[in-house]
C-alpha cells in the first residue's frame, strides 16, 4: 500500500451538505484550507461541492481515490440518516464498514465523560449509546484522525490509484485541528515544496485582446510561470483597470515579472502600484511597491 508521505504535492477538497448547496450555511472550508496549506508552503489544486446524496457521495469519492491526490472531505460522518460520508466511503472503497476499535474506545471514553460531567452513570448497552458507535464505523483498513474537541474521530483511507481521502467533521471547530494535524503528521516533508509568489502591476485603461499576445509570449519564455488579467470597472480606488501579473515558484517570478513590465512599457500604456503577494500565509497579503508610469 502507498504511504501518505510518497505522494505528489496534490491537494484537494471535498465539502459536503445539503446546508452549503442550498445556502443555509456559507461555506468557510475553503479559504481556511487555503490557508493552512499556504502557511506550510503548500496549495490547493481543487475543491468540490456535494450534497447528503450517497451516489453522488460514492462517485465523487471514487475518483478521489482513483487520482493520485491528498484530499480533505469535510462533513457527513456523524450517524444521523442525512450522514452517507462513511458508507459512500467504504462504497467507493469496494469494501465493507465495520466498527474500528481504536475509534469504538474513544466514543466510549467520551460517552463516560459526558455521563460523569451529567452526574448519571455510564451505560454502554442503552440504546443511543449503541447508536453513538456508528460514528467509529469506517471502511476497512481506515486510520483515526484525532478530535481534539471531542474525542469523536474522523479517518483516512487510502484508494486503489493512488489517492488519499482524509474525512473529518463539517464543524470548523473540529474540522480545522484535525486538517492541520494530518498535515503536520503525514506531510511535513513536502512543507514549502509548492511555495507560491505573485508579482502584478495595475494597468489603467488596458484592453485584454491587446495585452494577450504579451501575456502569451511571457508564459512561452518563462516555463512554470503563469500569467494573470483580473480585469475591474468598478473599483473604489482605481476605478476601470486591469491587474496584470504571474505567478509561480519565487525563483521564477521575478524574471518573468521584469520582461512583463519592459514589455508593458513598450506599449505606452499607464501602470500604477505594483503588487507582491506570497503564498506563505504568515505573510499573506499585499505588498504595495513603487509604481510605474
Amino acid at each position: 500500500m502507498t504511504t501518505p508521505h510518497t505522494r505528489p504535492s496534490r491537494f484537494g477538497l471535498i465539502v459536503i451538505g445539503d446546508e452549503i448547496l442550498s445556502g443555509k450555511r456559507q461555506d468557510k472550508h475553503l479559504t481556511k484550507v487555503i490557508e493552512l496549506l499556504a502557511a506550510r508552503g503548500l496549495r490547493l489544486h481543487w475543491a468540490r461541492y456535494v450534497g447528503d446524496d450517497r451516489d453522488g457521495i460514492t462517485d465523487v469519492l471514487r475518483q478521489a481515490f482513483a487520482s493520485a491526490d491528498v484530499v480533505f472531505a469535510t462533513g457527513g460522518i456523524g450517524a444521523t440518516p442525512d450522514d452517507h460520508t462513511r458508507q459512500a466511503a467504504a462504497a467507493a472503497l469496494g469494501v465493507e464498514a465495520v466498527l474500528h476499535p481504536e475509534a469504538k474506545a474513544l466514543i466510549e471514553q467520551r460517552m463516560r465523560e459526558v455521563a460523569a460531567e451529567q452526574g448519571v452513570p455510564f451505560e454502554p448497552d442503552r440504546p443511543d449509546n449503541v447508536h453513538r458507535l456508528n460514528m467509529g464505523v469506517f471502511p476497512r483498513g481506515a486510520r483515526i484522525i484525532p478530535n481534539p474537541y471531542n474525542r469523536i474521530p474522523g479517518f483516512s483511507c487510502d484508494g486503489p490509484g493512488g489517492g488519499t481521502v482524509h474525512f473529518v467533521p463539517g464543524f470548523p471547530v473540529m474540522a480545522w485541528p484535525m486538517i492541520e494535524w494530518v498535515l503536520d503528521t503525514h506531510y511535513r516533508d513536502r512543507f514549502g515544496a509548492d511555495a507560491q509568489q505573485e508579482r502584478s502591476v495595475i494597468v489603467f485603461g488596458g484592453i485584454e485582446a491587446t495585452l494577450t499576445p504579451l501575456m502569451e509570449r511571457i508564459e512561452a519564455e518563462h516555463p512554470g510561470v503563469k500569467v494573470f488579467s483580473l480585469p475591474s470597472v468598478d473599483h473604489p480606488e482605481y476605478g476601470r483597470h486591469i491587474e496584470l501579473g504571474v505567478k509561480g515558484a519565487a525563483d521564477a517570478v521575478g524574471a518573468a515579472y521584469d520582461a512583463l513590465l519592459t514589455g508593458l512599457r513598450a506599449m505606452s500604456v499607464r501602470l500604477g502600484p505594483e503588487l507582491v503577494r506570497s503564498g506563505d500565509a504568515s505573510k499573506q497579503g499585499m505588498t504595495h511597491q513603487n509604481g510605474s508610469s
